[in-house]
């Protein structure tokens, strides 16, 4: 099976020619495919945060390999992989990247490594496998080559997969760790928007907020403009995740917020 589309996620930045050099051998391999840029700022190596931008996107795109690599492993034992999903190919590193967008796809179905020497450049640096061998391997399998040509089927039990935060929901309570913020400040938690229901908090009702040694009033509700400005919004975003936003300005920049970090939610009663 072919592929129109290419997507391709990395924590490469836009200052350097990685990213080109990357799309120039999938054009010289491939140049029918068209390559759509998910993003290329992910934090550099936080193989969680790039997992959860790909994981949001993917639904919403076309069918596609999907090429991403935050490798902070690059050039050890760590595996090379082509990861078949239900709804898509994922091309990257075996280090729990792939794993959410897969599952988003519908479940991973089968995996192999990327050994074939034939399906890489002739010359493999150790510290550019993304030049070198996840793009031309995402390229010959948009041009239709099948996964198991590229290497031994691997154990989908032995996949790296990254460990799952942990969200307690009770009445007027939840507690749940940072998993993202974004380039606007806003900052996405582990906990669900069901999460949110199960602990009571209403829209309209206040919450304190505990985070960073402060602990901070917010607005429960559905949007920005919902809270006065400056003032804290509890919310569930785009990806269904509930968030923190802070109307006018950062809420991460606030709390001094990193991925990881636990937050306590205290609902007021309405």
């Amino acid at each position: 099976m072919s592929y129109d589309w290419i997507s391709f996620t990395t924590d490469y930045g836009i200052d350097d020619g990685f990213v080109a050099a990357c799309e120039g051998v999938i054009a010289r391999i491939a140049p029918g495919p068209r390559v759509l840029h998910v993003s290329h700022t992910v934090p550099a190596q936080d193989v969680r945060r790039g997992g959860a931008i790909l994981a949001q996107a993917v639904p919403y795109l076309p069918p596609a390999v999907h090429l991403a690599v935050v490798d902070p492993g690059v050039g050890t034992d760590r595996r090379g992989m082509v990861l078949v999903a239900a709804e898509g190919i994922l091309v990257g590193p075996d280090n729990g990247l792939l794993i959410p967008a897969a599952e988003q796809l519908g479940g991973v179905r089968a995996a192999y490594l990327l050994a074939e020497p034939s399906y890489q450049l002739s010359r493999v640096s150790a510290t550019f496998h993304g030049r070198d061998v996840f793009a031309p391997a995402a390229a010959h399998l948009a041009a239709g080559i099948a996964p198991e040509n590229f290497g031994a089927s691997i154990d989908v039990a032995t996949l790296v997969r990254l460990p799952e935060p942990e969200t307690f929901a009770e009445q007027g309570k939840l507690t749940t760790e940072i998993m993202s913020v974004d380039s606007f400040g806003n900052i996405q938690l582990a906990a669900t928007g069901a999460d949110l229901d199960a602990s009571g908090a209403l829209p309209g009702t206040s919450a304190h907020v505990n985070l960073a040694g402060r602990s901070v009033t917010a607005t429960v509700g559905h949007t920005f403009g919902d809270a006065p400005d400056e003032r804290l919004l509890v919310y569930v975003d785009s990806a269904g995740r509930v968030a923190l936003a802070l109307n006018g300005g950062s809420a991460a920049a606030d709390f001094s917020a990193n991925p990881g970090d636990q937050v306590l939610l205290l609902f007021a009663r309405p």
